[in-house]
């Protein structure tokens, strides 16, 4: 669906049942597994447009689609020009000759940091907030425009002074800390290329991150707080760089908890004796639009994560002007708010760099949202005036378990726009945010538009999203492109199907933020996202197209599974399972679930004396916990004495997922041993 057919579906209202603001006594407690009844889905009849005074001081204008429609890539030069600063303009939009590899805004010269931070000081914004942090015990920190860039000059100084340049790679492994935002930018500012691993990731995810992307730097913390309680992050650091053979030359450690660290003298540095003492005069110069901006890491089939690498100038242009519009910004009176951890590309695109860049407010909260009270969010939302909230459908179901009572203790009226991110949202959760939080318990008559966006790591920003003041939204569909986005829903020929008709979720077109590759190895690059179509960009997600051609995303067809928004491997998860010495064999599948859309469910061979052991399960569960992380960690982990293999060897994982989902089997007719399914079943009954 390419712009012109976007600009086609502004407006639609399907008639159909009408809903009032307050859903059935009990609605919030339906929440129905994520993924069941697909076909529903197709019969959602509910629609919601913007009202008329949000429409008429909508930043995004319906126009967006048809300018796009016309102008083609002159659309994001135009974008580019209005939204960043450049240092030398472009002379070339788009080279796509040697495609799949694309280069955007030839020959320009940008610097992220100074779009992000220097430009808004210089344009009389200085006092604005950029930064409210608030911490999970209470503490706060608030950053100015002209604070921040103070800050983020004197760690660029620092990094420099420890022998980061230009084109070397830094590794971060922060808490939710505005440290991180700092460190980000700095790398940004200098030319060197952050590499930002989840502080939630073990020390050997740690290790195979670190290496390959050969990194000269780590900058971590002494520790964070999570639930309560104070929690370590530098012995992850110190166990992955115990082996000899890395390339890291210095760890930079933030004091955020005061826990105790190990220290090796010569290596290791704290954060306050270099960048508190370091000057704050740093002069941010132009890199080229293609210099290299992060590596950020992202399960693969293989096993292996592959580095999904971003440049500079169309990653800038189109996160910003998404952020922009799909969040319909207005930065002078705006508070806005992704919950999203920095490990994760949310993180990146729309708390370090977008919202800075287009001059916005934003908070940062570093807990959870349960600690120390299940409305710790909603509270956050009340102290701050939070305008434009952005989180994940996970979250949204577990507040509706906990109920509308809890929101409904806090005055939510400042919320005006929503947002949903990381994976599909049901249409029962899709409502009860709506009508719980964006209508602050039914209080409100014109309740927050919500913007349910689907984009991925590798595109870099949103690619399918409504605008919020023009389309008519549809609880649980992200529905159209973004406006110079071509997306399209195409069957196994790469044929287009009609509305109606579900099939593979392809992009036709280059797009700016699209990634420039897999680090260090193209091959992949091309094998991964570009050989299933020809000429299209594949992204491993299925998706159906409604009578309107709205799209419906239905989650991911190949071996990685979705949890929480997060996306995990399951050759990485088998592999950390085989790794124990008590398992012969493994194989994982995503079950559907009601909080966290999938969950992991393993199945497992044991050896010799390990049938026997009574805490097998959670000896196991731990330790995948240690070998990935503990969003890894299977939900389910079921000993069987046979996994169900064709004659070639190849599990299918098929007939696993439908144990996982407490389902008959389907055709077993292709297995070597057709007995087997059978066997798991006696088993499991055992």
């Amino acid at each position: 669906m390419d712009a012109q057919a976007s600009a086609a579906r502004i407006g639609h209202v399907e008639k159909g049942p009408k809903m009032s603001v307050n859903p059935p006594a009990g609605q919030e407690a339906s929440t129905k597994r994520h993924g069941d009844a697909l076909e529903n889905l197709m019969h959602e009849r509910r629609s919601f447009p913007p009202s008329p005074q949000f429409a008429e001081n909508a930043v995004g204008k319906a126009s967006l689609y048809e300018e796009a429609a016309a102008e083609g890539p002159e659309f994001w030069a135009r974008q580019a020009r209005e939204l960043l600063t450049w240092d030398e303009d472009f002379s070339q939009t788009l080279d796509w000759s040697d495609a799949p590899f694309a280069k955007w805004f030839v020959g320009g010269k940008v610097n992220a940091a100074y779009n992000a931070l220097d430009r808004h000081v210089e344009a009389g914004n200085g006092d604005r907030v950029a930064i409210h942090f608030e911490g999970e015990p209470g503490d706060t920190r608030t950053y100015t425009y002209a604070q921040l860039t103070e800050a983020v000059k004197k760690a660029a100084n620092a990094f420099e002074s420890l022998g980061v340049a230009k084109g070397d790679r830094v590794a971060v492994y922060l808490p939710m800390i505005p440290e991180a935002v700092i460190t980000m930018l700095a790398c940004a500012r200098i030319g060197a290329v952050h590499s930002v691993v989840f502080g939630g990731f073990s020390a050997e995810a740690l290790r195979s991150r670190i290496d390959d992307a050969e990194a000269k730097l780590v900058v971590t913390a002494d520790g964070s707080y999570r639930r309560g309680k104070p929690s370590a992050l530098k012995p992850a650091v110190d166990a992955s760089l115990a082996k000899d053979g890395h390339s890291v030359e210095h760890v930079l450690v933030v004091r955020r908890n005061e826990q105790p660290v190990e220290w090796t003298e010569g290596r290791d540095v704290w954060w306050h004796d270099v960048v508190d003492s370091a000057s704050a005069e740093h002069t941010a110069v132009g890199h080229d639009s293609e210099h290299p901006l992060f590596i950020l890491y992202t399960s693969g089939t293989t096993g292996k994560p592959k580095g999904i690498l971003h440049t500079t100038g169309g990653y800038l242009t189109q996160t910003a002007f998404t952020h922009r519009n799909t969040f319909d910004l207005h930065p002078e009176t705006d508070v806005y708010w992704c919950t999203a951890d920095i490990g994760w590309v949310t993180g990146h695109s729309y708390v370090a760099y977008a919202p800075l860049v287009n001059g916005s407010t934003q908070l940062i909260y570093e807990g959870t949202p349960d600690t120390p009270h299940q409305g710790r969010w909603w509270e956050l939302v009340e102290k701050y005036k939070v305008s434009i909230l952005y989180t994940a459908p996970t979250a949204i179901r577990t507040c509706m378990k906990w109920g509308r009572d809890i929101p409904g203790k806090f005055d939510l009226d400042s919320l005006r726009v929503l947002g949903t991110v990381g994976e599909p949202i049901n249409p029962e959760a899709w409502m009860w945010y709506r009508t719980v939080i964006g209508a602050n318990g039914g209080k409100k008559e014109n309740p927050a538009p919500i913007v349910d966006t689907w984009w991925q790591t590798e595109t870099g920003a949103h690619m399918i999203a409504p605008l919020p003041g023009v389309t008519a939204t549809k609880p649980g569909s992200a529905q159209v492109p973004v406006p110079g986005i071509s997306v399209d829903v195409v069957d196994e020929m790469g044929e287009s199907v009609p509305d109606g008709s579900g099939g593979f979720l392809v992009i036709r077109e280059p797009w700016p933020s699209m990634l420039r590759g897999i680090w260090g190895d193209p091959q992949r690059f091309k094998d991964t996202y570009w050989s299933r179509f020809d000429g299209m960009y594949f992204a491993g997600d299925g998706a159906k197209k409604d009578e309107d051609g709205d799209i419906w995303l239905l989650g991911r067809v190949d071996d990685v599974m979705n949890v929480s928004g997060h996306r995990l491997s399951t050759t990485e998860i088998e592999s950390a399972l085989v790794s124990h010495p008590s398992v012969a064999e493994a194989a994982v599948v995503g079950a559907a679930d009601e909080t966290t859309g999938e969950a992991v469910v393993a199945f497992v061979i044991l050896r010799g004396s390990a049938k026997e052991d009574p805490d097998i399960v959670t000896t196991l569960r731990n330790h995948v916990g240690s070998e990935i992380g503990p969003i890894a960690k299977p939900r389910n982990i079921l000993v069987v004495p046979e996994l169900p293999k064709t004659r070639s060897g190849k599990i299918m994982r098929r007939l696993l997922k439908d144990v996982a989902e407490g389902r008959e089997a389907g055709d077993a007719s292709t297995l070597a041993d057709n007995t087997v399914m059978q066997q798991i079943a006696e088993s499991l009954k055992k």
